[in-house]
């Protein structure tokens, strides 16, 4: 007999009452703790992503405020392939609302589809990796709890994100159609991703796995777009990532309504195989199974810093061939950014502020230079609060009760913000000096320009860094503000100039003390302060998490 969640079923002696748990049991209660332990990360990457696209929608009528140069606006960027390679094809520039969909709609539909992936991560094979799952779930959490929580939290930032986009939006003067269509495609690519993140999490053991399958496939996105909006001729292959649906929705240009259905039913079907793969496997365990490893390290691991690279390896790989794309497509697009601007002065003297020259390539180059900084700043930070990461495994402990000292732990792990940072701007800047170099004939001359102007900017990436060390040393529990400190230093960069912004308020960031090379004048005295104040940022943390307890 069955009634409610019991079934009784009767032995040879006594009826015996078998208690069958609900499946969701627990979930409200792991959304909850979820919320908890992202109250800081959480509402960062929603106000960025939601208030990105309307604090650079007010620029445009500064930029181009005359009918001839937004006309001149359209034609050029219309038939640029390199400017769609990375910004989508632009459906309407003679607008307001069309210029802030064409500039931010596929950069932040990315970083919110990244995001996610981190998120559905971080509260399901993470909690698998460190064994708290599986304690939760051998009380009065079901088996779908956990993924269900963290499809619902990220679900939430996503949604948040789409509605903050509209109402910034309508609040900048912009049609309403168009901010609900750019804020739903927006927030529609989350899910995706959500649900991309929750097949992710059944066939890898690990979180790192996960999260690169992942992002491998975001990437994969990203490029199938960029290669069918840079071509006339494989303009289909858009249709064939979700990044490109958020595109084709062509907010603020005669909106297609009916693209968000595709959105939707994506992100249904893949969140439903997450589910479907679910019970396939035991919890700790993948669909696909981890390779054994030896019974014994070898020689090569058995010290401190062997085994910071074994953790650091996959991130630091990845992040530097995403950089060294990133640097090919700068190094490509600089011989021309003459046409890319078009005829606006307003516009060539953003970029003059941003770059620091009167040459307007050489503006450019410094633009990009400051980007990849900030760029490189995020993974010091992730390198960084690997330390703490480790800590909250309870994988520190283990090691410094050997023969490793605590400095000699986190000078293996700080490796990788430091020295981690300079490999992924070296590259960066080489591959933009070779491409511009070998388009303009003068790789000799360019290649050592470009580089020196990108390496330039490491002493600033160092500082974000140091102030990560810090945190984790002074306020190991509220280490994750280190990217709320990134995340300021990024917006005061990006929009500050362009908004006007106080010279006292941009000095803050420390990007902004930076020699805008190649153009201006090398002066060595405020790369010198930015790396004493790295320097004393980074010991100062050191020397607290060395009287500070584990945990």
């Amino acid at each position: 007999m069955t009634t409610g969640t019991m079934t009784t079923t009767t032995t040879r002696d006594r009826p015996v009452r078998v208690e069958r748990r609900h499946h969701l049991a627990g979930t409200w209660q792991l959304v909850r703790l979820a919320l908890r332990r992202d109250r800081i990360v959480l509402p960062i990457w929603v106000l960025v992503l939601g208030l990105m696209a309307s604090a650079g929608a007010g620029a445009y009528e500064t930029l181009y405020p005359t009918q001839a140069e937004r006309e001149s606006l359209t034609a050029v960027m219309a038939n640029n392939p390199s400017v769609s390679l990375i910004y989508g094809p632009a459906y309407d520039l003679s607008t307001a609302g069309g210029f802030t969909a064409w500039r931010y709609g596929t950069l932040v539909a990315t970083f919110l589809a990244l995001a996610c992936i981190f998120t559905m991560t971080r509260h399901t094979r993470q909690e698998e990796d460190t064994g708290r799952h599986e304690l939760l779930a051998s009380a009065v959490v079901g088996r779908y709890a956990a993924l269900t929580a963290s499809v619902i939290v990220a679900g939430l930032g996503s949604l948040a994100t789409g509605l903050l986009i509209t109402v910034s939006l309508m609040g900048a003067g912009l049609p309403a159609a168009g901010s609900v269509a750019f804020g739903a495609s927006t927030a529609l690519v989350g899910f995706v991703f959500i649900g991309i993140a929750a097949i992710a999490v059944q066939l890898a053991e690990y979180s790192r796995t996960a999260n690169g399958i992942a992002s491998a496939v975001l990437g994969a996105a990203f490029i199938v777009r960029a290669v069918g909006d840079a071509s006339a001729d494989g303009s289909w292959l858009s249709w064939l990532s979700p990044i490109g649906w958020a595109t084709r929705v062509r907010a603020f240009a005669d909106e297609r309504w009916w693209v968000l259905a595709l959105l939707v039913a994506a992100a249904v079907v893949l969140t439903g195989a997450g589910y479907f793969l679910l019970p396939k496997r035991d919890v700790g365990m993948s669909l696909i199974p981890a390779r054994p490893g030896p019974a014994a390290a070898a020689p090569g691991l058995r010290s401190p810093f062997a085994l910071a690279w074994r953790l650091h390896r996959g991130a630091l790989i990845g992040w530097t061939v995403g950089f060294a794309l990133m640097g090919a497509m700068y190094g490509s697009l600089a011989a021309g950014i003459g046409d890319i601007i078009g005829d606006s002065e307003q516009s060539r003297q953003m970029f003059e502020r941003l770059g620091g020259a009167d040459a307007l390539v050489d503006a450019f180059i410094g633009m990009t230079a400051l980007m990849v900084a900030m760029i490189a700043s995020l993974y010091a930070v992730q390198s960084t609060l690997r330390m703490r990461a480790e800590e909250s495994a309870v994988r520190v402990e283990p090691l410094l009760a050997t023969r490793v000292s605590r400095l000699g732990w986190a000078a293996s792990h700080l490796v990788f913000p430091l020295l981690g940072t300079a490999l992924l701007l070296a590259v960066a800047g080489f591959c933009t000096g070779l491409l511009h170099g070998l388009r303009v004939g003068d790789v000799g001359g360019q290649l050592p320009s470009v580089l020196g102007a990108t390496m330039a900017q490491l002493p600033a990436v160092w500082v974000v860094a140091g102030l990560a060390v810090a945190l984790f040393g002074f306020l190991p529990k509220a280490a994750t503000a280190a990217w709320a400190v990134a995340a300021a230093f990024v917006l005061l960069s990006m929009f500050g100039p362009i908004l006007q912004l106080n010279q006292a308020v941009l000095n803050v960031s420390p990007f902004q003390h930076v020699p805008n090379l190649p153009a201006a004048e090398f002066t060595a005295t405020p790369l010198v302060w930015l790396t004493v104040l790295a320097v004393a940022f980074t010991g100062a943390g050191l020397a607290a998490f060395r009287r500070r307890d584990i945990g």
